[in-house]
């Protein structure tokens, strides 16, 4: 079905300025508060990657002062500059949420945004929670009406989409009228890019810094009284007919604030810092190891039948940086195997250089079988992967899993996400503000000012 209508993005708009927080049901921003978090923890992790670095480098060069909190600066800065350097590093180590409500990271654009446009209007926690929910609601509806066709013609939605959730989490914060939110919403849309032949570089990390920022930009020009398109998705010209081939299916617009996409398909949280595409293999082989006692040094072969699209976001398998390891089969599955655990820490070049690391990755290869040319498979497994170990001495395992731990499907206990957090904050700034900041994060739907927030945190140490 493909069907759209030229008011499209006036539902959109009226929707994210005039929805109520009391209309947001508890379970939504409870979800909500979840992925902040998640987002806030990763981030300050990745504050430490190059790109985030090269992000800070390029932003505090002569930058004013401001009331936003830029993760590894020593000083408040614009809230522009403070969601693209924050967007950066949230994604910049791939561990941050997905949706498959167009294959899209939207914490990693909207929370930035939010949290930084909310501490330049002196707001609370509460409003960056509704702003939040207005961004990515958006962005996952835009997301679910494009129907795959985005993401499979190469663009990479996260930097396409991510403008459109960033600028209504902002419009709203800046208490913005239904036209002046349609305009912010205009502006995102026709500025809006992305190619996934970033995959594997810097310039991943990048856009999704950048698409939060543009979305704040665009917000602010709106409050100004700049003009976007009246019809930014289905004008000739438009979104709908350069980006997704004409299709567009808006059906599920009428039920924004009904259904909700945080729930329905939900948002998946990721267990280990690589690309979502490898996970469940990953859970399968060493569900497999575990169930039947195999010693990894006797494993002759992996083989994983995966869906086509786990196989090009997967484009790696012989990785030579670490980025290009967090796109690769088999280094998700041979490092999990080896040490147990994919953790941040073995990110990096040395790891890259074991020699038995290499040996076993050479034993591991994708396919894509005949069972991944059923549509209700794609469906219900899109990045689901069968794994077939076969031993030195013959004997063969195999397992199949449609969704990865983390996922909304198998999500992850409040214990597991809190320990998460702590993994990725108390290296950076220490266990007691570790704990102080999950704290209050968690509380973060009240009166908090997000000014308040990060008072005990001291970003300058890594600079």
């Amino acid at each position: 079905m493909s069907t759209h209508d030229e008011r499209v993005s006036w539902r959109l708009a009226d929707w994210a300025a005039g929805v109520s927080p009391r209309d947001m049901p508890t379970r939504i921003r409870m979800r909500a508060n979840t992925c902040l978090m998640d987002t806030i923890g990763v981030a300050i992790a990745g504050a430490r990657s190059g790109a985030a670095g090269l992000a800070r480098a390029v932003c505090l060069d002569g930058a004013a002062q401001g009331w936003s909190t830029a993760f590894g600066a020593d000083q408040q800065v614009s809230a522009q500059a403070a969601a693209f350097i924050n967007g950066t590093a949230a994604h910049a180590l791939d561990f941050d949420d997905n949706c498959y409500a167009g294959f899209v990271h939207g914490s990693a654009v909207v929370a930035p945004a939010a949290l930084a446009v909310g501490q330049k209007m002196n707001g609370m926690g509460a409003d960056a929670i509704t702003a939040f929910i207005v961004g990515v609601e958006c962005e996952y509806a835009v997301g679910a009406a494009t129907m795959n066709v985005l993401y499979d013609r190469g663009w990479w939605t996260t930097g396409v989409l991510g403008p459109i959730g960033s600028s209504m989490a902002a419009a709203r914060l800046l208490g913005l009228d239904a036209a002046r939110t349609h305009a912010a919403l205009g502006l995102a849309v026709v500025n809006a890019s992305g190619m996934k032949s970033c995959f594997g570089s810097d310039a991943k990390a990048l856009m999704a810094g950048r698409a939060s920022e543009l979305g704040i930009v665009c917000a602010e020009l709106a409050a100004r009284g700049a003009s976007g398109p009246e019809h930014p998705f289905s004008d000739r010209n438009g979104f709908i007919n350069l980006f997704n081939e004409g299709r567009f299916d808006d059906s599920g617009f009428a039920a924004l604030g009904e259904k909700w996409h945080m729930e329905s398909p939900g948002v998946d949280i990721k267990r280990i810092p690589v690309c979502l595409s490898s996970h469940a293999a990953v859970d399968v082989a060493l569900e497999l190891v575990a169930m039947h006692n195999l010693r990894v040094s006797e494993i002759q072969s992996i083989v994983c039948d995966v869906p086509s699209i786990v196989r090009a976001n997967l484009k790696y398998d012989t990785p030579r940086t670490p980025r290009e390891a967090q796109f690769s089969m088999p280094f998700a599955l041979a490092s999990s195997l080896l040490f147990q655990s994919l953790s941040l820490s073995l990110l990096n070049d040395e790891t890259l250089e074991d020699q038995a690391l290499h040996a076993l990755m050479a034993r591991i290869t994708m396919m894509s079988g005949p069972m991944w040319d059923s549509p209700d498979m794609h469906r219900s497994a899109p990045e689901g992967a069968e794994v077939r170990i076969q031993m030195r001495d013959g004997s063969i395992f195999e397992a199949f899993r449609d969704k990865a731990l983390g996922s909304a499907a198998h999500p992850l206990s409040a214990e597991q996400l809190s320990d998460k957090f702590l993994a990725c904050v108390a290296p950076v700034l220490g266990d007691r503000c570790a704990g102080i900041l999950l704290s209050d994060i968690k509380q973060l739907d009240g009166p908090m000012l997000l000014r308040d927030i990060f008072r005990d945190a001291d970003f300058g140490v890594l600079t």
